[in-house]
């Protein structure tokens, strides 16, 4: 399930670097086209489980123990401060907005659980979520008009 879905972060210092309105929109079009199967497997786990609650806890289990397995530091088993706060923002502005771009009704569900259990595991992580359209229309020409 989910497999090496910690791929998904490979390019996020270049997409969250001087991200203006229409370098968002571009760097969505192309996460969504090179990562939207991982999003599209999620909801069809949840679509085709007998308890879909568990399945997206399940979901959000795996999601969250491939990225701390990816980036965390091998002396002591932890995300650096600043690494935490480029993957929660990365969090944020991709991958939340690319669950809910699928449209599945188990898409809010899924997003739930992975914001519960990526503030559980990782330490001043407890983020929030919102879709990309409310995400877009916050930039002018830069996000929240400033940077």
């Amino acid at each position: 399930m989910l497999d090496h879905v910690e791929i998904i972060f490979e390019n996020m210092k270049p997409m969250m670097k001087k991200l203006k309105k229409a370098s968002y929109k571009q760097n969505m079009e192309a996460f969504v086209e090179d990562y939207g199967h991982y999003f599209r497997e999620m909801t069809d786990l949840t679509e085709t489980a007998e308890n879909k609650d568990e399945a997206a806890k399940e979901i959000a289990e795996v999601f969250a123990e491939s990225v701390e397995r990816e980036f965390a530091s091998s002396k002591n088993g932890r995300i650096s401060g600043p690494l935490q706060l480029d993957l929660n923002f990365f969090m944020i502005y991709y991958v939340f907005p690319a669950l809910l771009m699928t449209g599945h009704e188990d898409a809010a569900l899924i997003a739930d659980h992975l914001r519960d259990e990526w503030g559980s595991r990782f330490k001043d992580s407890k983020i929030q979520y919102t879709d990309y359209d409310t995400l877009y229309g916050a930039f002018r020409e830069k996000i929240f008009g400033i940077f």
